[in-house]
C-alpha cells in the first residue's frame, strides 16, 4: 500500500512503509501480549464456527469442504471489512495499521520460545527441553533425544521466520492493515484446520489452499533474505533441489534455504499425531544442535534487519 487517501480532506496518509518500522520495533519492545491477545479470541470463535458449521460425521467430502470454504468466508470477510473502514478513519487510521502489524509480527515470541529451548538443552534437562520444544512445532516430542530437538526448533525458527514475521510484514506493506489482518487470521486458521487426516481434510481444504496462497511470494522472499544474510551458494543450492520436495509448497523453500544458509542438515523422519512420517533432507552438513538455535535466530533477525533497511530507505525516498 504506498499511500491511502483521506477521503475528507485529500491528505496523504502515511505510507504503509513508513509505520512498519514501528509496529517491529513495538513487538521488539512488548512483546507479545500476555493477556487478552486478539488472536486467542480468533481462534475460539473459529471453533465455535466449525462446531456450528463442520456437519454430521456421515457428510461427503464436497459438502464438507463447501462447509469449510463458507467458515473461511463467514470469519474473515468481517475482519477484513472492518480493519478496511478503520484504517481510512483520519488519525485513528495509522494507529490502528501500527497495532495490528504488531499484534500480527511475533518476532520477539518465536526468539524468546526458542531460547527457552537451547537453554534447556544447554543445561541437559531434556524434559524441559521438550516441554518448551512442544509448545512451537506440531510432531510429537515425547521420546526427542537433543539432536532431534535441536533440528526441531531450528526449523521451527525457520519455517516461522515467514508465518510470524515476514509474511505479516509483506501483506501489511501491500494492503495495509486489511492486508495484515486478513493474512494472520487466515495463517491461524491453517493452523487450527489445515492438517490433511480424517477430520480435517476436507473441512480445512479452504483454510489450508488460502493460506498457501497468501504465503507463495512471502516465503520465497524470506527464502531469498535467508540466503543474503547467510551461506548464498549453499541456501540458493538448497533451495533449488530441495525446496519443491516438502509436503508444504510454502516451508520447503523457506527451510531448505534458511538450512542451506546456516550449512545445517535438517528434515528427517518425524513422529507426527502418533505415525512415523518419512521426510526429506534439507540443507547441507552437520544436524543441529543446541547451538544452532543461537545462528537460526540470528539468521531471522539478520534478515529482519534487511527488511527494515529497505522499508527505512523506502520511507526516505518517499519523504
Amino acid at each position: 500500500m504506498p499511500c491511502a487517501r483521506r477521503p475528507d480532506d485529500g491528505q496523504m496518509m502515511p505510507a504503509a512503509y513508513l509505520l512498519a518500522p514501528i509496529g517491529i520495533a513495538l513487538d521488539q519492545w512488548l512483546g507479545e501480549p500476555a493477556r487478552l491477545h486478539p488472536l486467542v479470541g480468533f481462534g475460539r470463535l473459529a471453533g465455535r464456527v466449525e462446531i456450528w458449521l463442520y456437519g454430521p460425521p456421515a457428510l461427503p467430502d464436497g459438502a464438507r469442504r463447501r462447509r469449510g470454504l463458507a467458515s473461511v468466508v463467514c470469519l474473515l470477510l468481517p475482519a477484513g471489512l472492518t480493519a478496511l473502514v478503520i484504517e481510512r478513519l483520519p488519525v485513528i487510521g495509522p494507529c490502528a495499521a501500527v497495532l495490528g502489524l504488531y499484534l500480527a509480527v511475533g518476532a520477539r515470541s518465536l526468539r524468546e520460545h526458542a531460547e527457552a529451548v537451547r537453554d534447556a538443552l544447554a543445561e541437559q534437562r531434556l524434559d524441559a527441553a521438550r516441554d518448551a520444544v512442544g509448545r512451537i512445532v506440531s510432531r510429537d516430542v515425547r521420546h526427542l533425544d537433543a539432536e532431534q530437538i535441536g533440528t526441531a526448533t531450528v526449523e521451527s525458527v525457520l519455517e516461522n521466520g515467514c508465518d510470524a514475521i515476514f509474511g505479516a510484514v509483506f501483506w501489511f506493506i501491500l494492503a495495509g492493515l486489511p492486508g495484515v489482518v486478513v493474512y494472520r487470521l487466515a495463517n491461524t486458521l491453517d493452523a487450527m484446520w489445515g492438517y490433511r487426516n480424517a477430520r480435517y481434510h476436507a473441512f480445512g481444504w479452504a483454510a489450508a489452499r488460502l493460506d498457501d496462497l497468501l504465503n507463495w511470494l512471502p516465503a520465497r522472499l524470506t527464502a531469498l533474505s535467508y540466503a543474503l544474510c547467510g551461506d548464498f551458494s549453499t541456501a540458493r543450492r538448497a533451495w533449488r533441489r530441495q525446496g519443491s520436495r516438502w509436503k508444504s509448497p510454502n516451508a520447503g523453500p523457506v527451510m531448505a534455504a534458511g538450512a542451506g544458509a546456516l550449512r545445517l542438515r535438517l528434515g528427517g523422519p518425524a513422529m507426527y499425531h502418533g505415525q512415523l512420517t518419512d521426510r526429506p533432507d534439507l540443507g547441507e552438513g552437520r544436524p543441529a544442535k543446541a547451538g544452532d538455535i543461537t545462528r537460526a535466530i540470528t539468521l531471522v533477525q539478520r534478515a529482519l534487519w534487511l527488511w527494515l533497511g529497505v522499508l527505512i530507505s523506502g520511507g526516505l525516498l518517499h519523504a
